[in-house]
């Protein structure tokens, strides 16, 4: 059916969005209560990050900024994540430096700031343990992600904006495998229920080995606060730097202990 001259052609909503070859959740309508740029998570259950392969520090050795994908499940972009860091701060302190994660939406506005403090890495030291900010939209605080002391495990806690607990993050006793994934559960603040789940994929062992840029898949409750979604987000990122980014020896962490 055609259009009368003159007419202007209504758009087609919630169609993908390419831009520079890369293809683009569609654009959420504006939601009440709902930090802008969240609305995207609204309509997920399970989210997918990918981390991009630096070349740069594969032949130099140097610690470069990271970068990475945040997709949905059909594969199309819904954030991408960049590290805002100094070459000092990366290079001398490793893993445990402090950071902050700026995520960009389709339209590039900065939708969550992820901010981490330097702390201790050791349960050698549970009065300064592991701590990050999430800020939706930035400045904002919305919640915290928060690790608990435990001789074994490793353990976090998500927050509200009132520092109430919310969700628990249990992990393995050995973070460490061989083609196999390495699962985080998510459970509610007793740890009697599994509600989600933070998966680090098996990608092989070439990228294992010779590369940090490290992929993981999040699920949760579809109808879970989208500020807890975007919390949980940052605990993937805090997961990634404490138990999967390579020290200047090439070498990660396998527990709460080193």
């Amino acid at each position: 059916m055609g259009f009368p001259a003159g007419t202007a052609v209504p758009p087609i909503q919630n169609q993908p969005i390419v831009k520079e070859g890369t293809i683009w959740m569609p654009v959420p309508p504006p939601l009440p209560h709902c930090p802008p740029g969240l609305e995207y998570l609204t309509q997920i259950d399970q989210i997918l990050i990918h981390q991009q392969i630096e070349l740069l520090e594969i032949v130099t050795g140097f610690e470069t900024n990271n970068k990475y994908e945040i997709k949905n499940t059909l594969g199309q972009r819904v954030y991408f994540a960049a590290e805002d860091n100094d070459f000092f701060t990366r290079n001398c302190c490793g893993p445990l430096r402090a950071f902050t994660i700026r995520i960009t939406d389709n339209l590039g506005r900065e939708v969550i700031t992820l901010q981490r403090p330097f702390r201790c890495s050791s349960c050698c030291c549970p009065c300064c343990l592991q701590e990050l900010e999430v800020q939706a939209p930035p400045g904002t605080p919305v919640g915290y992600v928060v690790q608990n002391w435990h001789p074994c495990l490793p353990k976090f806690t998500i927050q509200d904006e009132k520092r109430m607990d919310v969700l628990k993050i249990i992990g393995p006793c050995v973070v460490c495998s061989c083609c196999e994934d390495i699962n985080f559960e998510v459970k509610s603040v007793g740890e009697s229920a599994t509600v989600g789940r933070i998966c680090k994929q098996w990608t092989g062992f070439v990228k294992e080995a010779f590369t940090d840029a490290d992929n993981f898949g999040i699920t949760f409750p579809i109808d879970l606060d989208v500020k807890m979604k975007a919390v949980m987000i940052g605990a993937c990122f805090l997961i990634d730097f404490m138990f999967f980014e390579h020290a200047g020896d090439r070498k990660q962490r396998s527990g709460v202990w080193q």
